[in-house]
């Protein structure tokens, strides 16, 4: 790529810099598997600062990164380091989220007067009339609470809550806590004594069934849940 259209991604280890010039959408690519590292670098030059062209010494590279190979010290920058994210960039999140979070109202979401789902033209022109803002970092699920309580004003629409009782087994308990997290509201939680945990959680009827799938997944199979209340 051209080095004038790259970004910097910087590393901060033991009060130094390390930076590299990155493309910025190659570079988030590489960290989900989609891009290599070849794809993503403009060189393997290490710096402690790009703009001044200064770069680290190899003293500096062996006593921290126990190597002074400048691509296996690049590889480290990319995958740990923070890459400027450019506004165009950021604005294919933003899109992307959006469409995401249209997607998921238009499913569990209806007109409570017909009781039939609203297209998601109607949903994308009243979150425009709404002013509603989409961030581009918070995962959709996370957002659509506050989106469809805007644009109650302005289509009206029903959105199904469900509070429903989930039992985890033990060995999968800590890391189920982000995914239903995710998904749901936790109203309660409680650890029993065999290490296996409880919650009572708020989730979305349009969502409860990935919840379930992500959490047996986990725990191949082994998920408990009741339902308690729709609202």
């Amino acid at each position: 790529m051209n080095v004038d259209d790259a970004v910097i991604c910087r590393l901060k280890k033991q009060g130094l810099n390390f930076e590299i010039l990155v493309d910025c959408e190659k570079a988030m690519e590489f960290r989900h598997g989609k891009a290599t590292f070849d794809d993503a670098v403009v060189s393997d030059d290490v710096f402690k600062d790009v703009k001044k062209g200064e770069r680290v010494a190899e003293t500096s590279l062996k006593a921290i990164f126990g190597t002074d190979v400048l691509r296996t010290v690049a590889e480290i920058v990319l995958k740990e380091g923070e890459v400027q994210l450019t506004t165009e960039y950021k604005n294919k999140l933003r899109e992307d989220k959006k469409k995401k979070i249209i997607s998921l109202i238009s499913r569990n979401a209806v007109d409570p007067k017909t009781n039939i789902p609203h297209p998601p033209l109607r949903i994308e022109n009243a979150m425009a009339q709404a002013k509603v803002n989409i961030d581009e970092f918070k995962p959709a699920e996370q957002q659509i609470q506050e989106i469809v309580r805007k644009i109650n004003n302005i289509i009206p629409i029903a959105y199904e809550l469900r509070q429903v009782q989930l039992t985890i087994p033990a060995d999968v308990a800590g890391r189920s806590y982000g995914v239903i997290k995710l998904y749901s509201t936790i109203l309660n939680e409680t650890w029993n004594n065999n290490g296996s945990l409880t919650v009572v959680v708020e989730v979305p009827a349009g969502l409860q069934n990935e919840l379930f799938d992500k959490l047996n997944g986990m725990s191949q199979g082994r998920l408990e849940s009741k339902m308690i209340s729709k609202k």
